[in-house]
């Protein structure tokens, strides 16, 4: 063991919305512990700093999304990017997190060694003296608990599937992962290929100014319509102090969101019913409905998108959008030409074919000299994984917000870290019987999911090893379930011997 680096406690990796809450429960539950959070990028906020596409918002509703010990306090309910994202930083301006945080620093790869304890992390460090000197470097240092808070898309490279003729096309491609600052789409005809919830959030916000914007997509999408502001909120909030407001909204979402996920995956005939009834009163028009809103999965198959005050029902409505479905033949220099021989003409083309995803934020792990597979490897609670010791990951919900969860990991965490401390151990890592039924960590059809599930681990058919899309039913376990079960831990540290008596030493 190199006594040599530096040694933390917990290293909480990622300063985006999960990441701070993280270092929040951590320095308030476990306020004697060492600890520090790893940004790879040089500022906070994660997936709500990076992406700057037109429009971009959260599909939750912020009483939800939002932390259960900062109220959100603003009007909406459905926020756009940068009030989530100054949200972030206010949080993060806590003098216990903010002096935490070291920018500019990616985790490269973890070496666990049971011997010592500790994982090694190395760490790619980027330097800037502020001159226009850049410089990269390794570093090292060690911690005894690893919490990964970085997400699980690749926030460097999204899905890119490749188009015919796509090199003929003489418009301009931007991907919204990518969004240039400088680009002007005023009068232009735009086309935005694909129907999850970034079309779905670009559609409305692009065809403000746009001559036209044509959502082009292959199949079509669940969408809802949601209000921005919530009524229920708004009275708590006007009779009740910020707090309990808060605590009372987020109550009621959470049962109202548990139970229309219930009924999707219980009576999903009526769930379409309601969908599409929906639809067709807003947009006035059957046949379209028919065409282009009537997916052939069941509701939460995929994720749903929502389209807050219905913005984009009434871009359609006005005439300023329209819904194609169909497939792409070829691309032209003035546009795409579709298999049913249709052409649509485009200045601007929008691929908004979804992420990449990316376990562990692409760094690689070893336990005791011996690579992790995380293939392999079963999920346990949703955030530790079989056979690795002292690490967490933060995995949100797909059925609701993601900081639900994300919360309820972070407090389980100090609760196994407090766990440990009081029973004498240093380490502890799940164990599956491998007796289990295999099913993928995120049950969902999405091509995402698809294309990246094998890298993932695996969840098993029953309890603990089961990723329970149900608040309501894993707050219970995360704040007072049985920390031990299907556990293993080291051997508890012999008691210290008492101090000699220093009367009876000179006696």
């Amino acid at each position: 063991m190199d006594t040599s680096l530096e040694h933390l406690d917990v290293v909480i990796v990622g300063a985006g919305l999960s990441g701070i809450g993280a270092a929040y429960r951590v320095s308030t539950e476990l306020p004697g512990k060492s600890f520090a959070v790893l940004e790879a990028r040089s500022a906070i906020g994660g997936t709500w700093d990076l992406f700057r596409y037109p429009g971009v918002r959260s599909d939750s509703d912020m009483f939800t999304l939002g932390y259960p010990f900062r109220p959100w306090t603003e009007a909406k309910a459905i926020a756009d990017g940068s009030s989530i994202l100054q949200y972030i930083r206010d949080t993060a301006d806590d003098p216990r997190i903010r002096e935490r945080i070291r920018f500019s620093t990616r985790l490269v790869s973890a070496a666990w060694s049971s011997a010592d304890a500790r994982w090694t992390l190395e760490l790619d460090v980027t330097d800037d003296d502020g001159a226009g000197h850049v410089t990269t470097g390794r570093r090292q240092l060690t911690c005894g608990f690893l919490y990964l808070c970085s997400g699980y898309y690749d926030y460097e490279h999204g899905y890119e599937p490749s188009f015919p003729g796509h090199e003929s096309f003489e418009g301009e491609t931007v991907r919204p992962q990518f969004w240039p600052e400088d680009l002007d789409y005023t009068g232009k005809r735009v086309v935005v290929i694909g129907s999850g919830a970034t079309a779905v959030t670009l559609v409305p916000s692009m065809a403000e100014d746009a001559a036209h914007v044509t959502m082009l997509q292959r199949s079509p999408t669940y969408i809802t319509a949601v209000p921005s502001r919530d009524r229920f909120s708004d009275v708590a909030r006007r009779h009740l102090p910020a707090g309990m407001a808060h605590h009372v909204a987020r109550a009621k979402n959470v049962l109202f969101t548990q139970a229309f996920y219930q009924l999707c995956r219980r009576r999903p005939e009526i769930a379409k019913k309601l969908i599409r009834t929906q639809t067709a009163r807003i947009l006035g028009d059957e046949k379209t409905v028919e065409a282009n809103f009537t997916p052939a999965y069941n509701p939460w198959d995929q994720r749903l998108c929502v389209a807050p005050s219905a913005d984009f029902f009434k871009a359609l409505k006005s005439g300023r959008a329209s819904v194609v479905t169909d497939t792409i033949d070829t691309f032209t220099p003035t546009g795409i030409r579709l298999a049913s021989g249709q052409e649509l003409e485009a200045d601007v083309v929008v691929p908004a074919t979804g992420l990449a995803m990316l376990p562990l934020g692409g760094a690689t792990f070893t336990v005791d000299g011996q690579p992790v597979d995380l293939g392999d490897s079963w999920v346990y609670r949703g955030l530790m994984v079989s056979g690795v010791p002292n690490l967490a990951l933060c995995v949100g919900y797909t059925n609701a917000s993601w900081t639900l969860r994300a919360d309820l990991s972070s407090r389980y965490v100090c609760r196994l870290i407090k766990y440990l401390d009081r029973n004498g151990h240093r380490y502890g890592a799940p164990a599956a019987d491998g007796a289990m039924k295999a099913r993928p960590i995120l049950d969902l059809t999405s091509g995402y999911v698809q294309r990246a599930v094998s890298a993932f681990p695996k969840q098993g058919d029953r309890q603990p090893w089961t990723m329970r899309q149900n608040y309501l039913l894993d707050a219970p376990t995360a704040l007072r379930g049985n920390l031990a079960k299907d556990m293993v831990f080291d051997a508890p540290a012999p008691p210290a011997a008492p101090a000699p008596d220093l009367q009876e030493i000179h006696a």
